[in-house]
């Protein structure tokens, strides 16, 4: 058997996740059949991170094992042809060790979330951005940010569901800037806790709308509270970027 490792990017809205469920629709689902249909054989993809519902991708990382010995861009090139009908696609394969593991080997991963703050509805990008109908305060929103920056306890932009064993993370980069109409909220981290990065987005959301201020997001996280943190942010504009080995 061979071991290929996959850089892909998907649109997330019509999916319940990455992770394969049952009678549900998965990015990691629609991969399995893809690759089952190209070698033939029963095939288990794995996922550097479990996407949420709704959550993109433009360089999620997975890793599978084949049978038949195909060279990476056949692999890559068939894959694609049998995801045809899906929003996936498999950016690039590459053959590696056998004992690579696209989730446990990574040393980081980056996300990206776009915001844009207009009152006029999106005609080209709803489902991709979370549109805030007021103006924002970006810098405010990064004053604040910088609290969150290194190890702590994050317990209270961490979901109820979330399983994990810590709620010890450390986010080593968390910035946020004006990329023309839109606001991009960059986070980078070895693993995060179940909808952190939304969790923080919707806290720091309320910052760049004057709600709250840098004060209230250090007194958050002192907290260790979930009941604390603000309405968590949707899906729609969060991408997962990269992930770093």
């Amino acid at each position: 058997m061979t071991r290929y490792k996959l850089t892909i990017e998907y649109d997330g809205t019509p999916f319940m996740g990455w992770q394969v469920q049952k009678n549900q629709p998965s990015v990691q689902g629609v991969l399995k059949k893809a690759a089952e249909a190209m070698d033939e054989n029963p095939v288990t993809v794995y996922g550097a991170g479990r996407t949420d519902s709704g959550v993109h991708a433009l360089g999620q990382v997975a890793h599978m094992d084949l049978i038949k010995d195909l060279r990476a861009d056949k692999v890559r090139d068939g894959m694609n042809f049998h995801l045809a009908n899906h929003p996936v696609t498999v950016l690039d394969a590459e053959i590696v060790d056998p004992e690579f593991n696209c989730r446990f080997d990574a040393t980081a991963r980056t996300y990206l979330y776009r915001i844009i703050d207009r009152r006029p509805k999106l005609a080209l990008d709803k489902s991709r951005v979370w549109r805030i109908p007021v103006h924002m305060d970006e810098h405010a929103m990064h004053h604040a940010a910088g609290v969150l920056l290194g190890e702590h306890d994050f317990t209270t932009f961490r979901d109820k569901q979330c399983q994990a064993h810590s709620p010890v993370k450390s986010l080593d980069e968390l910035s946020v800037t004006r990329v023309g109409a839109e606001i991009h909220i960059h986070a980078k981290a070895r693993s995060f806790l179940h909808r952190q990065i939304r969790s923080i987005t919707g806290v720091l959301a309320e910052v760049g709308t004057g709600k709250l201020f840098s004060s209230d997001v250090k007194n958050m996280l002192e907290a260790c509270d979930r009941k604390m943190c603000s309405p968590v942010a949707p899906p729609d504009g969060l991408y997962l970027m990269k992930v770093d080995y």
